[in-house]
């Protein structure tokens, strides 16, 4: 069933997650339907290791990795359902932001009111929060806050740029999260394709998560009859991603969507990596956020260095 695993920094999640797998396997669980997702390469690269260890070269056949990585395999393996070839492009940001601009110098726009980056993070939220360009030209909020930044083209930009990008057989990384979802959506023979092959989903760091990464984490574990094996980790008071789409309403709203599924909650408290004055400090600044689950981090190590303040 579901699980949230609160974890405070130091307090071990990655070893968690790795247990939690490894005693999946060494309970019959094959290790093919299990999906565990993580944010970075080293973080993937590090928790099959650790995995490895406990269960040998069973490790190999989970499905783990980053979330571009996992869904970038499973949009190769459906690639014509969604118009593309098995062996499409993944744009880079560079990739990216040359296209940008050379959108911008077709639509005689100024370069300097709509530089590659503030249109590429634009673009990017957009696909993040799951609004196709349609969808963009048609939304008087952001459309208001494009022409407030004297870039009231940007809906111009963003349809020409996903037309291009189909037309090279291209997708970028949010591409590789948003055509899934759509697939899935989309599909219903191809999702449920999935969700039979992923019998449990883990994942890390959850906090950082935005709404795409989340709608299809939902979509494979969530529908009617499902035993909802999901596993999530992670600690609202270490969300630092807004910037790139992630939002702290996921692991809030985690318990209350999966609460009539019987969600099992467990806080991490224990920190070992600290001393209890840093956490002391760290405690008193975390309880000023207004929403957030609580918990009080502690550690066997008491007393400490006093903190000192540099100006």
């Amino acid at each position: 069933g579901p699980v949230l695993v609160v974890a405070g920094p130091g307090s071990g999640k990655t070893r968690v997650l790795t247990y939690r797998i490894a005693h999946l396997i060494e309970k019959g669980v094959a290790p093919w339907e299990i999906l565990s997702l993580t944010f970075t390469n080293k973080a993937a690269k590090e928790m099959k290791e650790r995995i490895e260890k406990v269960v040998g070269e069973k490790a190999n056949q989970i499905w783990a990795g980053t979330f571009h990585s996992v869904f970038g395999k499973i949009l190769r393996i459906e690639a014509e359902k969604i118009n593309y070839t098995s062996d499409f492009t993944i744009y880079d940001t560079d990739d990216s932001k040359s296209l940008i601009n050379s959108i911008v110098k077709e639509l005689n726009l100024d370069s300097t009111s709509y530089p590659a980056n503030a249109v590429l993070s634009r673009i990017s939220n957009a696909k993040s929060n799951i609004i196709p360009p349609a969808k963009y030209a048609n939304n008087p909020v952001l459309l208001q806050e494009d022409a407030s930044q004297k870039r009231p083209h940007i809906y111009k930009i963003y349809e020409t740029y996903v037309s291009r990008c189909r037309k090279a057989g291209a997708m970028d990384f949010d591409d590789m999260l948003y055509l899934l979802y759509a697939l899935f959506i989309k599909n219903e023979e191809v999702l449920t394709k999935y969700r039979n092959k992923f019998k449990y989903v883990l994942v890390d760091e959850f906090q950082d998560t935005n709404q795409l990464q989340y709608g299809i984490i939902k979509l494979l574990t969530y529908y009617d009859k499902s035993p909802c094996n999901i596993c999530v980790v992670g600690d609202d008071a270490q969300s630092i991603y807004a910037f790139r789409g992630a939002t702290i309403d996921n692991i809030l709203d985690y318990e209350k969507d999966f609460k009539n599924r019987g969600i099992k909650t467990i806080k991490l408290e224990q920190n070992y990596r600290s001393t209890q004055i840093v956490l002391d400090a760290a405690n008193a600044v975390i309880a000023r956020n207004r929403e957030r689950h609580l918990k009080a981090l502690w550690t066997a190590q008491a007393g400490g260095d006093l903190i000192e303040q540099y100006t």
